[in-house]
Parts: structure tokens; C-alpha cells; sequence
């Protein structure tokens, strides 16, 4: 039956849209300055609609142009090695997303079925690490990165974020708790250990929420600035984010090269807006799984 429209809906229905408006519009920004000539940044700075729009700031980023090309276009002549930070990127959110899945489930599961000692005292702490700023853990992370002679290297650069983070292993620890704990208990009946049913039953079964942690770690990941330029400066493992910041620092003139940033961040955003795409749903599924509002 159709539902019958009421003032609430129609409220609700209008702050939603605003809200989505707030939130897309900044993007849009960015992509409708990509595609502005570096020359109208300033004069058609009021359009929605850039009255010359061009490919030329995508082009010049990418390395696509000479360097006449690209400083009659209004740029500096520098330009982002896109395929090789693209590259840098992949492996180092990757790596953090699958190593770092990987570990909180294991985690999540022994808090949520196993008995020891101690077992709610350290899960306990571990929640109270939530409130621990993350910047405070920077120093002593780089210190310590440092001594083991990792820094430009990608074990440095993942390794304080590939074990597990208390948000993830609170969230998946509240999934395992929901699965009947009569499935656990046939398996054990036929024999299986506790590995094989981890592996071999839970592991299947939470495939929602653990492409939801690992969706929300490698977007997370992606976006990092502030570790990667610490320890990831060299060329061979400079990330997106670090580039576009050494690209903007590039810039002879006194103002920064807007156009071209913007087309080098519209750039750097699609991988993960594709990812968000393709596995969205399941972000919704899981969390309705867990009882997370």
C-alpha cells in the first residue's frame, strides 16, 4: 500500500536532502575546479558551471603534457608520477586492510567465545583505548620505527596500524556474539577444533562485516597524511596524499596550483568512490547485523 504522505515525511525527506546536498556538494567543487582553466579560476569563481571546461589540469597531472604545455595552461610544469603513488597507495592501504581484518576478527572472536582469565578486564581496556587521541601514539610509533631502521619502507609505514584498533574488534566482537552458538557446538561434535570452526564456519558467516571493517580501514588508510609523510617520504613509497602535498609545494608562484590539485585529488578519490560503490550495501547489511545504529 502506498504510504501516506505527512508533514513529518515531508520534513525528513527535505533535511535528508539537504544533508546529501551538504556532503556531495564539496566534491562536485572539486571536479567542476578540475575542469576549469587555471586562467578563469578566479573571474568565473561564482559559476556552478565552468564556462571553458577542460581536460587539460587531468592531462598535465598525470604527466600527459610537456612542460610548455602544461605552464601555458596556467600550471607550475610539475606533475604527479600518478601510477606509481596510485601503486604506493594500493599496497600500503591493502596491506593494513586485509593484515588488520584479519587480526581484529581474531580478536572480536576470542572475546566473544573464549574463556580466560582476565577476559573482560582486557576488553575493558582495550574499549577505553578509544578515547586515547591518535596523534598522542605518533612519537613513540616514529621513535620506535626509527630504531628498527624501517622508516621508507612499508613494514614502518603499516606496522602500527596492521595488528588490530578497539573500534573494530568492539564491532566485530558484537557480530560473533549474535551467531547461534548451536552451529559451534555441531561442529564440535564432528571434531572441529576451535581453529577449524573459526576459520571454517565464523569466518564464512561474517563475510558482511568484515568487508565492512575492511572497506572502512582502507578508506581510513587511504586518506592518511600525517604517517605516510613521516615515514614513507622516499619515491618508492610516497603515497597519493604525500604527492599531492609535495605537488602543491612545487608551485613557484604565490598562490598554489588550484586547478591541478583539484584534478590530482578528483584523481586520487576514485578508487575508493568505485569501492564504496561496489561494496556499499554490504556496509548497510552488516551494521543492521550488529545492532549498530
Amino acid at each position: 500500500m502506498r504510504r501516506r504522505v505527512s508533514p513529518g515525511r515531508i520534513a525528513a525527506w527535505t533535511a535528508l536532502t539537504l544533508a546529501l546536498l551538504v556532503t556531495v556538494f564539496p566534491f562536485y567543487w572539486m571536479v567542476r575546479t578540475a575542469l576549469t582553466p587555471a586562467a578563469d579560476i578566479y573571474s568565473d569563481a561564482t559559476s556552478l558551471v565552468p564556462h571553458h571546461p577542460t581536460m587539460i589540469n587531468f592531462l598535465r597531472v598525470l604527466g600527459l603534457t610537456s612542460e610548455e604545455e602544461a605552464r601555458a595552461a596556467g600550471g607550475s610544469g610539475a606533475h604527479v608520477d600518478f601510477l606509481r603513488y596510485l601503486l604506493n597507495s594500493v599496497v600500503y592501504s591493502g596491506l593494513i586492510a586485509v593484515l588488520q581484518t584479519l587480526f581484529c576478527a581474531m580478536a572480536g572472536y576470542a572475546f566473544a567465545r573464549l574463556r580466560f582469565p582476565g577476559r573482560d578486564a582486557v576488553f575493558g581496556v582495550l574499549i577505553a583505548a578509544l578515547m586515547v587521541p591518535p596523534i598522542f601514539t605518533v612519537l613513540p610509533n616514529f621513535v620506535l620505527v626509527k630504531n628498527l631502521d624501517w622508516l621508507n619502507t612499508f613494514a614502518g609505514m603499516v606496522a602500527p596500524s596492521v595488528l588490530m584498533t578497539p573500534f573494530a574488534v568492539f564491532f566485530l566482537r558484537q557480530f560473533f556474539l549474535s551467531i547461534p552458538r548451536d552451529v559451534e557446538e555441531a561442529a564440535v561434535l564432528d571434531g572441529v577444533g576451535a581453529w577449524g570452526i573459526f576459520w571454517k564456519i565464523v569466518m564464512p558467516m561474517s563475510r558482511g562485516p568484515l568487508i565492512t571493517i575492511g572497506l572502512t580501514t582502507t578508506v581510513w588508510a587511504w586518506k592518511d597524511y600525517l604517517w605516510p609523510l613521516l615515514t614513507g617520504r622516499d619515491e618508492q613509497t610516497r603515497v597519493l596524499t604525500v604527492a599531492l602535498g609535495i605537488f602543491q609545494q612545487q608551485s613557484p608562484n604565490t598562490q598554489p596550483d588550484w586547478t591541478g590539485l583539484m584534478a590530482g585529488s578528483a584523481l586520487s578519490v576514485l578508487p575508493v568512490l568505485v569501492l564504496l560503490i561496489v561494496l556499499g550495501r554490504r556496509l548497510v547489511e552488516s551494521l543492521n547485523f550488529t545492532g549498530i545504529k
